[in-house]
């Protein structure tokens, strides 16, 4: 039941620590839920799970915030089902701080199932073909129903490629959604009690002066915290980072900085560096299904026959459950076999070593150390070539295939 609490507030936010040496810093903010330290990298919970993990195992690998996908919830269960259990924390379980995406980023790559105007988005589900429509107006009032602690606004998050002007036509357009999101936010009242707080995201595709016009328009809405949006989407890593570098230092500084789905430890390492507090991504836990962990000595990639006589932990200088109970070869083993509990040890490792990533990172800072820290850290985790053309090409494959599915699937629907 809505009450007379105020939805919309400024962030309690705190800098505890800054790199000498560069961008890096260590910080602090309050939720209802909790306190976050960053910088953290947050789980990802598509569906209001972190897959094949429950809250007490997130508890235990030291997670302190997790992030809800908007469109897949608003989609199934429904609202009416969240609501009903008293908001996805409740629903799920998890007590701890919540953020969830606007739902735009999902619509937008089924765009071939709709269509867009200047108020709103037309769709059709993945699910069953049904049509919906999502607004600024409307993704505010799902995330609000939702319960988040950390809501987005709805923004458009171009591909890449993407020419100059049709860059340049949609950045307005998400400058006047975000405005949107920020005015229907600020009328909201919470549904479960607890405060919400609402992130803008700066947007502009690869175009320099585009995302400096974006952070200029988003800083003087007067976000709670600040996303950057439209990164790893297929452009060269170097570019990413040079987009970076300009972005970040723009940004003000007293509040969270989150940099939207970049998850390789090494990009958390190099965004860490460039002020970044906040990281999502699924490689975690995606990669954890497929067999892949990452330790302290570097990837393991289970299938590989090395691993099938190897009896040590995955990794000797990890503490999470994986590592202290079950060896190389009895993971393999389990992984060859497409044994589910496989999948739920792996991921206990991947997420249990993001985190602790997050936190020596942490440390590193708040003890000004951080560029020596960095420097061991990279030679384990190099660098490497992302092979982009390639990437992209087969991203763009997918995308294609993706949507001869889904026209075949609504014929049928008609017939």
């Amino acid at each position: 039941m809505k009450n007379s609490i105020k939805t919309q507030g400024r962030i309690k936010f705190a800098i505890l620590a800054k790199d000498p040496d560069s961008l890096a810093r260590a910080c602090r903010f309050e939720t209802d839920h909790g306190t976050v330290e960053t910088p953290i990298f947050m789980p990802v919970g598509t569906h209001g799970v972190v897959k094949t993990l429950t809250p007490a195992e997130l508890d235990d690998c030291q997670a302190q915030i997790i992030l809800g996908n908007t469109y897949h919830l608003y989609l199934r269960p429904g609202l009416e089902i969240i609501e009903k259990g008293g908001g996805l924390h409740r629903f799920s379980s998890w007590n701890k701080p919540m953020l969830t995406d606007s739902g735009g980023f999902q619509v937008f790559s089924l765009a071939h199932l709709g269509k867009m105007t200047e108020d709103d988005i037309t769709f059709r589900s993945h699910i069953d073909g049904s049509q919906h429509i999502l607004s600024p107006e409307i993704s505010m009032e799902i995330q609000n129903s939702l319960g988040s602690d950390i809501m987005m606004a709805f923004d458009e998050c171009t591909p890449y490629p993407c020419d100059y002007e049709y860059a340049a036509k949609s950045l307005e357009r998400t400058h006047r959604w975000e405005q949107r999101s920020k005015e229907h936010f600020d009328k909201l009242k919470p549904h479960y009690g607890h405060q919400q707080f609402l992130f803008g995201i700066v947007q502009g595709s690869v175009y320099p002066d585009l995302r400096v016009k974006s952070v200029e328009v988003l800083t003087n809405l007067e976000f709670d915290g600040y996303a950057i949006g439209g990164l790893a989407v297929g452009e060269p890593k170097a570019k990413m980072f040079e987009l970076l570098s300009m972005i970040s230092p723009l940004l003000p500084e007293n509040k969270p900085h989150y940099l939207m789905g970049v998850g390789k430890p090494e990009d958390i390492i190099r965004g860490i560096e460039q002020g970044i507090d906040m990281f999502d991504c699924v490689l975690p836990t995606r990669n954890a299904r497929n067999g892949t962990l990452y330790t302290w000595n570097g990837r393991i990639v289970l299938k590989q026959a090395q691993y099938r006589m190897d009896f040590t932990p995955p990794d000797e200088s990890c503490n999470c459950y994986t590592c202290r109970n079950f060896s190389r070869a009895y993971l393999r083993h389990l992984y060859m076999n497409g044994e589910m509990t496989g999948l739920r040890l792996n991921t206990l490792h991947n997420i249990h070593f993001f985190l602790e990533v997050a936190s020596k990172a942490r440390e590193a800072i708040k003890s000004g150390v951080f560029l020596q820290w960095k420097k061991k850290f990279f030679e384990i985790y190099t660098v490497e070539d992302d092979h982009w053309e390639e990437n992209t090409k087969r991203r763009e494959e997918r995308r294609q295939k993706h949507i001869i599915e889904n026209n075949q699937a609504n014929e049928s629907r008609k017939l």
